[in-house]
């Protein structure tokens, strides 16, 4: 266990040192920052790789095979409403107390955050049994993609256009770092029942449902109430040394502390239930998993604290400094936008249980490597069009509209696991690193230009959801067409090879 936690805190090391060299390398070049601030971003830095090494490691011992237990367990009944009654309820009640909705929420005020964040749970729960459908039936996913994606874009054409932005990027927060493991964990566990091929297709894709029923439900709050545009502003800590900012983590712990017990308090009732139930674990496995939500909790509060403590007053500012600074013009959001976003997303904990699962469950067919670059790459692309949309104020919808049409054309093209795990990369790509760093760099720059922080900043995570669902299925369009050309170019080989053989047999008929 030690050397696999060595191990977890050594790749979190490596996720978290580019964003944190990129960011002190600007704050000596362009974007200089106070001391205080970057005193709050060096702590944050360090709990950050604390504490994704803890979670990668509890999610492996805890959620993974909890979701993947309960999956196989609730495969077995062969009516469908218990396995439905459980997946809304379990689907709600990761949804409450996930903490990346409770942060978009609070900068929602014209929305009751109970109102909200029940409307989404409930959103999730129902498309969490849509999942199990699709499993169970044999569902495409693209079909299910395509039917209820038109109907967020009919939805997003009658809501308040200052809603639109926040509602998509509900879609994103939603799958955070406590829902993903269980999902996709869950997901592997009720595919595991069908044939080799359909559960590799199946283990992915729950994500991506999950996703459209937040999206969905904000939509439908503000066509009902239609509530005032407003958004909450970022309060950033006044620190001038060491000793302050230690106070301002300390002051922030409990806050963070008491809101991951209460997102991992129902899941371990889940377990305690599932385990009287089943009776699936064995002594040694239930005190692995219990030891594993222990790393999980502790791993999710160091992170969360360093992330919104540290992370987001130096996003703000960063963002504030390109549009305002001495030696910087506001079209250098862009290109320093798509370098910080490029490089954020390895820092985000439910992307390495999103490719550690991918691997195993494709043998190694999509490799880590390449479900990096593909999220690295649009992410980045996410981030530069959002700074766009900052500067000029273009609408959000257009992008939306395209970006779900071309991402759903190339789903008929490539192999069905494919769009699965691209769908699913995006709502894992938009978690807590997005909302804490991120969304306050497009929030600064925002403020600074006398931007619409609803319809200008808000939106990005939007934008960092979806373009993965292009640059993932564009790896397996590109993998794909390359292995027909090696297809071809073997079988014209082996063309070559029989013709010889036929020359000289021919040539020994002749002599004989």
């Amino acid at each position: 266990m030690r050397r696999n936690l060595g191990e977890k805190l050594l790749e979190s090391l490596r996720s978290v040192l580019p964003i944190t060299v990129i960011v002190l390398v600007f704050s000596i070049s362009l974007t200089p920052l106070g001391t205080g601030v970057m005193t709050l971003f060096v702590f944050g830095a360090l709990m950050l790789i604390g504490g994704i090494g803890l979670f990668t490691l509890g999610a492996d011992m805890s959620m993974s095979p909890l979701g993947e237990g309960l999956g196989i367990y609730l495969s077995k009944f062969k009516k469908i409403l218990v396995p439905a009654i459980a997946c809304l309820v379990l689907g709600v009640l990761i949804t409450t107390a996930e903490p990346d909705l409770r942060v978009l929420a609070n900068q929602i005020p014209a929305i009751s955050n109970q109102l909200l964040i029940w409307s989404v749970a409930i959103g999730v729960g129902l498309f969490l049994v849509l999942a199990l459908i699709k499993i169970r039936y044999r569902v495409l996913l693209s079909q299910l993609l395509i039917v209820f994606y038109g109907l967020i874009i009919i939805l997003a054409l009658l809501a308040p256009a200052d809603f639109i932005p926040a509602a998509f990027d509900s879609g994103g927060v939603t799958t955070g770092p406590i829902t993903v493991p269980f999902i996709m964990a869950m997901g592997s566990g009720l595919a595991a029942t069908g044939s080799k091929k359909n559960s590799s297709e199946n283990s992915f894709g729950l994500v991506a449902l999950c996703s459209i029923g937040p999206i969905l439900s904000v939509l439908i709050l503000s066509i009902v109430f239609k509530p005032e545009s407003s958004a909450s502003q970022t309060v950033i800590e006044n620190v001038t040394n060491t000793r302050e900012a230690f106070f301002v983590f300390l002051k922030a712990f409990p806050v963070y502390a008491m809101e991951v017990l209460e997102a991992l308090l129902p899941l371990l009732a889940v377990f305690i239930v599932f385990q009287l139930i089943s009776r699936r674990f064995h002594k040694h496995q239930i005190l692995r998993i219990l030891v594993g939500f222990l790393y999980t909790y502790i791993g999710l509060v160091a992170f969360l604290t360093g992330a919104n403590v540290g992370f987001m007053p130096a996003g703000m500012l960063i963002g504030r400094e390109l549009v305002n600074g001495e030696i910087t013009n506001k079209w250098m959001t862009i290109p320093a936008g798509m370098l910080i976003g490029y490089f954020v997303v390895a820092a985000e904990p439910a992307v390495h249980v999103l490719k550690k699962q991918v691997e195993e469950v494709t043998s190694g067919a999509i490799t880590q490597k390449s479900i990096q670059i593909g999220l690295s790459v649009g992410v980045a692309l996410a981030i530069g069009v959002s700074m766009l949309r900052v500067l000029t104020g273009i609408p959000l919808l257009p992008f939306m509209i395209v970006g779900y049409v071309i991402s759903l054309a190339i789903s008929f093209f490539v192999p069905r696991v494919y769009t699965g795990v691209a769908f699913d990369a995006g709502g894992v790509a938009s978690g807590p690193m997005t909302t804490t760093f991120i969304l306050p760099f497009a929030m600064g720059a925002c403020e600074v230009l006398g931007g619409n922080l609803m319809t200008d900043a808000f939106g990005i995570v939007a934008m960092v959801a979806l373009t993965p669902l292009i640059t993932i299925q564009m790896i397996g369009l590109s993998s794909q067409i390359a292995s027909k050309r090696r297809h071809r170019k073997l079988s014209a080989e082996l063309d070559k090879i029989q013709d010889g053989i036929l020359y000289y047999y021919e040539i020994e008929q002749e002599v004989e």
